[in-house]
Formats: C-alpha cells, sequence, structure tokens
C-alpha cells in the first residue's frame, strides 16, 4: 500500500498526461510533513480519487499549515489538511494571522469547510528508563523537551506540565525547545531528560528515540484529569481530552516501552483537525471525495501502525473537536456522503 501511496503522488506531482480512468477534474492539495497522519491521509486521498476517476490532485508535501490554511480559504488551492486551531486562529485575525487583521480574518474563515475529522497526535510524557522519571509530578529540576521555539504546541506543552506536574516553564524546570526534525535527537542525546511533546501509537520521534533504549510514557493522571480546571485546558479550539484502552496502547508501543497510567486507560490530550476544502467546491465533487475516504476507511486506518488510534471515522464533536468554540463546518457534500454511510453529523457541525 506504502508504494502505491508514493507512486500516485510522485506521479502526479511529475503531472503524467491523463489516462482514461484519470477524471478531467484536475485539483490541487497541500500537506504539512510525509509519513505523518496528515500526510498519509492526503497522499492516500490523491489515489483514492484517482482510482475512482474523481480527480486528478496534485499533491504538494512538507508545506507550512499557517500559510496553506490561508491559501485555501482565499481559493488559491482546493485540498489542504492540520489542525482545527488554524482555521479559529483565521477566523479571529489571531496568532500568525494578526497582519491581515479581525476584519479580514472573519471573512476569509468561512470559506474553509470540512470533508472529515480525525486526531492528528496526542500530548504525553516519556523518557528513558535510565533518567528515573516517576512521572508528570517529578519534572521540577529536569530538562523538559516542550516542542519548537515557537508555536501552538510549546505553548500547550508548558500549560499541561504546569497543570498536571506543578512545575512552571523556567522557574521549576529547564525548557528545552529544538525545531520538530531535531526533537527525536534532543531526547537520545541527552539535550533533554524528558519530553512532553505530541506523539502517535507508535509515531515516528517515538520510534526513533525507543530504538536507543528502554522507555516509558506516562498518562496524565486521572484525579487531575476530571477536574473542571483541566477539562478546560484538555478541550480549548484545536484539542480534545483523549482516551484510549491502556492495553492498546501498550500493545502499539511494543516491548522497549512501559505505559503507565493508574487504572486502564491512558489519558492524554489529542490535537484534532481533519481534511478541508473551499466552501466554493462543487458539492458533488466534495461527496465524491468524502465517500472515497469513508469507503477506504479500514485500509485507511492500516497504512501505517499509529493510523488506528487516530479516530478515522468518529463524529462525535467531543471526540472529533467539532462545534463549540470551533468555527469549521461541514462541507454540504460531505455531510450527504456521512449522513448516507449511516453517521450522524451534528447539528452544529454542519453548514
Amino acid at each position: 500500500m506504502f508504494k502505491q501511496l508514493k507512486t500516485a503522488s510522485l506521479a502526479l506531482l511529475a503531472a503524467l498526461p491523463a489516462t482514461g480512468a484519470m477524471a478531467e477534474v484536475n485539483l490541487t492539495s497541500n500537506t504539512a510533513g510525509a509519513g505523518t497522519a496528515v500526510g498519509l491521509t492526503a497522499t492516500a486521498l490523491v489515489e483514492y480519487a484517482t482510482d475512482r476517476g474523481i480527480a486528478n490532485i496534485q499533491l504538494k508535501d512538507g508545506q507550512t499549515g499557517t500559510n496553506y490554511v490561508q491559501a485555501l480559504a482565499e481559493g488559491k488551492v482546493d485540498i489542504v489538511n492540520g489542525p482545527f486551531i488554524l482555521p479559529f486562529l483565521l477566523t479571529r485575525g489571531a496568532g500568525p494571522y494578526a497582519k491581515l487583521g479581525k476584519e479580514k480574518g472573519a471573512e476569509l474563515g468561512p470559506n474553509i469547510q470540512l470533508l472529515y475529522p480525525y486526531t492528528l497526535s496526542i500530548f504525553s510524557l516519556y523518557a528513558y528508563d535510565a533518567k528515573g522519571i516517576k512521572g508528570w509530578g517529578d519534572l521540577k529540576g529536569r530538562k523538559v523537551l516542550n516542542g519548537p521555539p515557537r508555536g501552538a504546541a510549546t505553548t500547550n506543552s508548558r500549560a499541561l506540565v504546569q497543570l498536571f506536574g506543578g512545575a512552571k516553564a523556567e522557574t521549576d524546570y529547564e525548557s528545552v525547545t529544538v525545531n520538530w526534525n531535531q526533537a527525536a535527537s534532543a531526547v537520545i542525546d541527552g539535550t533533554a531528560d524528558v519530553a512532553a511533546i505530541p506523539v502517535m501509537f507508535p509515531g515516528p520521534r517515538v520510534t526513533r528515540a525507543g530504538a536507543a533504549g528502554a522507555m516509558t510514557m506516562f498518562s496524565l493522571p486521572k484525579d487531575t484529569f476530571e477536574t473542571e480546571q483541566a477539562q478546560k485546558l484538555l478541550n480549548k479550539p484545536g484539542s480534545v481530552a483523549y482516551t484510549i484502552p491502556l492495553a492498546q496502547a501498550q500493545a502499539s508501543m511494543g516491548d522497549n516501552w512501559t505505559v503507565v497510567s493508574e487504572d486502564d486507560t491512558f489519558r492524554g490530550m489529542a490535537v484534532t483537525g481533519g481534511d478541508f476544502v473551499n466552501k466554493s467546491m462543487d458539492e458533488e465533487l466534495a461527496y465524491q471525495l468524502t465517500k472515497a475516504h469513508i469507503e477506504n476507511l479500514e485500509s485507511h486506518k492500516q497504512l501505517a501502525p499509529f493510523m488506528a488510534t487516530l479516530n478515522f471515522g468518529v463524529l462525535d464533536p467531543k471526540v472529533a473537536g467539532l462545534c463549540g468554540p470551533n468555527p469549521v463546518k461541514f462541507h454540504p457534500g460531505a455531510v450527504r456522503a456521512w449522513e448516507e454511510a449511516g453517521q450522524t453529523v451534528a447539528d452544529c457541525a454542519k453548514p
């Protein structure tokens, strides 16, 4: 399957001439890093659309989410994917979109509509067993990897460490920040004692780090997790409280890992998002693209070991991060596809 996905993506990027199996509709798509949930999903859609004669999708990966989300809203690209926090900030003209201003952001934001949601990653805490770290409450005086030098991930990490670990960045512990492509190395070479960053079960970063020694991953403490203050943090725009059976998390991580929780449930904070299109997309086209995704869900979950834990096919707003402060609604064509498949689309997520 991986070979097929790679071949489909490279072929489209090289602009191969259309064949009888190729549709006449040409679309452009942007995504972030290859091998991630968003990268695999974007590449898979290229294949699904090609196989069904829905559209020719020219995909560019390795792109910057803040840029391509705005480009989608402006009608400069047809399909993108990423976290819900970006449309949220765009709609408010805030964060990386502050230069647009609130008025322009409010105008552009509603142009972004959803085909299907999923979980992008889950914030967790992990370290080599040799470091002797006992959990979230054992971070004072440590070097904690919080994420990249700038961005929402680092802000979220520090907030989680403060609430669940009682430790404040640069007061109680040394906050380590590196670019994402250096994150695994920072843990392996000891630049950081422990990482409090997004993971997948198992994702590329944790797999690389785990290959260098026995490691432990810690669930968010249950008592704090269930408090009103914690639920407010965990369910803020762009994230949701995340749970998975502890046995499933342990099995996915492998023998070199110990996954720790007080009970049989692993708890974390999930980053939620999905695949987006401009609201001007033809209703039938959005329907066909969504239908192709739905009818490939089971094989889609097998694209990588972590894909089965990322809630593909789950439309529950509490799991998918829909409604509430999230301004993104489903495209009408997507609503039709999901309801035709027997799924319930919450009224608050309909356009």
